[in-house]
């Protein structure tokens, strides 16, 4: 069927040409456009086609330049993101992200592999309706999973073969991890902080680490992996630092393992002991533009904390995953953080998110991920 033709305004011809894979809901013109219908936007001589939501601020998430794209386009996507994969994906690793959305050219949708199973998730109802049972049929014929499902707000949605169980045990660069694909974080696990757990692991050897918003102990797995003396993780959930204590049995590093259920900033502000390695990756701090000051406010905070934390001449690595936060900000909040810890501070090394999460350069709202690793020198 052929989809319906828009008019944008002609000062978003360049915008439209440019490649960014999202059309605001006040840049539309009236229309009546229903959830999951594909439509062609034209301004001035550059045009695209895109998948219609009636939801949120992204109206019209864009595919193609010239045509509704068929299953066969849909799928050779898939082929492409997979070989990706295969190129990049180190050794021993069963868990990565299949499809990076925007990033492979498949925006508001994303599927991730554990083992035999793979997890889809959606950001578009359209996208779902219109473009995900393509998707599935292109992931099952190329990868024969034993399972693929759909996770949402509700719960996980059986699409192709079985239903995983409610915990597996999937390889990371040969370190063993639970992933919990019904209710964990995420799809189950934060994938996309595994070449920084790597770089811990480098920096870890015969370290005493601290390990903040610890989730499922991947930081601390690592760095005992790497040779660190002992690792301390801190969550408030009990059920996270309960699989943080199995992955460290899983791999035979829990006598170097210990678990603290706490409020992060309770037990920075009570807790005096310095680390050789401090690991701070807390949660998203802002979901709007408008929390943006809160936000880099709690990470100038939190990083002053854990930095008078790491002994002189010790290491923080610090994260932010909050996309409203650019790299610039994040590192303006660290020169901040120092001056509040009275430290000094040098950035030595600096990542975002693993190969598995491609970026493109036309979407710069797909880096959410930041990364650090500081040196911490005692201030004069």
């Amino acid at each position: 069927m052929k989809p319906a033709t828009l008019r944008l305004p002609e000062d978003l011809a360049a915008a439209l040409a440019s490649g960014h894979p999202w059309i605001y809901r006040n840049h539309l013109p009236a229309h009546r456009l229903q959830t999951g219908d594909w439509v062609r936007l034209v301004a001035g001589r550059a045009e695209a086609v895109g998948v219609y939501d009636a939801a949120g601020q992204v109206a019209v998430r864009l595919f193609s330049r010239t045509r509704v794209p068929s299953a066969a386009d849909l799928a050779a996507r898939v082929a492409e993101a997979l070989a990706l994969r295969r190129r990049w994906m180190p050794p021993e690793t069963d868990a990565y992200r299949l499809l990076f959305g925007e990033g492979d050219f498949l925006p508001g949708l994303v599927a991730d592999r554990y083992g035999r199973y793979l997890v889809v998730k959606t950001y578009s109802e359209g996208v779902r309706r219109a473009v995900l049972p393509a998707v599935v049929k292109a992931l099952g014929r190329a990868l024969g999973p034993r399972g693929i499902v759909l996770r949402s707000a509700a719960g996980i949605e059986p699409l192709y073969g079985e239903p995983p169980p409610p915990k597996l045990t999937v390889r990371e660069r040969g370190l063993r991890f639970l992933a919990d694909l019904h209710r964990g974080q995420k799809t189950g696990l934060f994938l996309d902080q595994r070449e920084n757990r790597q770089k811990v692991r480098e920096l870890a050897a015969g370290a005493r680490v601290l390990n903040l918003f610890a989730y499922n102990g991947g930081f601390s797995v690592y760095a005992l992996a790497g040779g660190a003396a002992f690792a301390r993780s801190v969550d408030i959930s009990a059920g996270a630092l309960a699989d943080a204590r199995e992955n460290a049995r899983l791999n035979g590093l829990a006598d170097r393992h210990e678990t603290v259920r706490a409020d992060v900033f309770e037990f920075l502000n009570a807790h005096d002991e310095k680390y050789d390695l401090v690991v701070l990756d807390p949660p998203a701090l802002a979901k709007k533009r408008g929390q943006l000051r809160a936000a880099l406010r709690a990470y100038e905070r939190l990083n002053a904390l854990a930095l008078a934390r790491v002994r002189p001449g010790g290491l923080l690595a610090t994260a932010s995953c909050t996309a409203q936060v650019s790299p610039e900000s994040f590192r303006e909040a660290l020169a901040t953080a120092a001056r509040r810890a009275d430290v000094r501070t040098q950035i030595v090394h600096q990542a975002g998110h693993a190969p598995d999460h491609p970026l493109r350069p036309e979407f710069p709202e797909g880096r959410y991920l930041k990364f650090a690793v500081l040196r911490v020198l005692n201030g004069i």
